[in-house]
């Protein structure tokens, strides 16, 4: 299951990553919105499923996506497999208790969202999460693969997103509880300030605009994040590809070539490489060439995100080769 946009393995997708904080940051406020409000948020089990079109799909979609993961099933009247599909997905829904959302689509009243999709048949089913698209299978599938599909998909919505789903309360009224919206937060100026320079090319800009978060909130992570995204940017912007790869390959013992060739890895996707060669800069070095190349690896770390497989498993090679 590979999910478009979204960083799971592969290529490091620093938007992905950065819409994974913000919609992190999202779910959180909601929440404590509802609880300033003195409500719970909860849902009836009728709200878990829901009829879409193209005019309430921004809404009722990639809105709700940033609290809770939204699966999609595009029918029809007229398909068969689709009539033994959806009750399944219906029951699942009730019965995952809020974990997932599940809306469904009629493709001959909303031709444009199956176009948008690029879907070729139907049954197909997709989700959002985080206004991220996620295609999830198409055609027949029995239970067993529906359900280890969608406990691969709440596990990445939470893990990933913070997404914990919505409460459900079988005593709520359909529709009575409209969801939360988030409240901007105190440092949101500053943050869309840093979008704003990196969509502008203005490096020093985000770099400076995240600094500024951090001198007041040491531990804010999509600061942290932004940051160190920033900061490797700003160091390859100026840097000549070919130049370097030949440095460091002609001088293995040279750290700032190591260091240099690691970023360019890393920014062009090649994760393992990155963290490959750092690891082996500080095996075969000592003294402030090795810490300098640990520190490095660090703040690569801090790019992918620590929930990334490829850093727990870099931090043990990292561990082996300094003790």
């Amino acid at each position: 299951m590979q999910p478009r946009n979204m960083s799971m393995s592969g290529v490091v997708d620093l938007a992905a990553v950065k819409a994974a904080q913000e919609a992190k940051a999202k779910a959180e406020q909601a929440r404590a919105q509802a609880a300033r409000e003195g409500g719970t948020g909860a849902v009836s089990p009728a709200d878990l499923v829901i009829d879409v079109d193209e005019a309430g799909f921004e809404r009722d979609v990639l809105q709700r996506s940033a609290e809770v993961p939204v699966v999609i099933d595009f029918w029809a009247e007229w398909c068969q497999p689709c009539k033994q599909l959806s009750p399944v997905l219906e029951r699942l829904a009730v019965e995952y208790a809020g974990r997932f959302l599940l809306a469904k689509i009629d493709v001959d009243a909303n031709q444009l969202l199956m176009q948008q999709f690029g879907i070729q048949g139907i049954p197909a089913v997709f989700a959002v999460v985080a206004g991220q698209a996620l295609p999830l299978f198409q055609g027949a599938a029995d239970e067993t693969q529906i359900r280890q599909t969608l406990d691969q998909l709440v596990q990445v919505a939470e893990e990933r997103f913070g997404l914990t789903g919505l409460t459900v309360d079988p005593d709520a009224q359909p529709g009575g509880q409209a969801p939360a919206q988030p409240q901007a937060g105190p440092y949101d100026a500053l943050l869309n300030a840093a979008a704003q320079a990196l969509d502008a090319g203005d490096l020093g800009g985000a770099v400076q605009a995240y600094k500024n978060v951090l001198a007041d909130d040491p531990a804010h992570p999509e600061a942290r994040l932004g940051l160190s995204q920033a900061e490797l940017l700003q160091r390859v912007q100026d840097l000549d590809p070919q130049k370097v790869r030949q440095e460091a390959a002609e001088k293995p013992a040279d750290v700032r070539a190591q260091i240099a060739a690691a970023d360019l890895d890393l920014v062009g996707g090649h994760v393992e490489d990155a963290f490959g060669r750092l690891i082996e800069t500080v095996q075969r070095t000592a003294g402030e060439d090795r810490d300098a190349a640990r520190l490095r690896l660090l703040e690569l770390f801090e790019v992918v995100g620590a929930e990334d497989p490829r850093v727990a498993g870099a931090r043990r090679a990292l561990a082996r080769a300094l003790f």
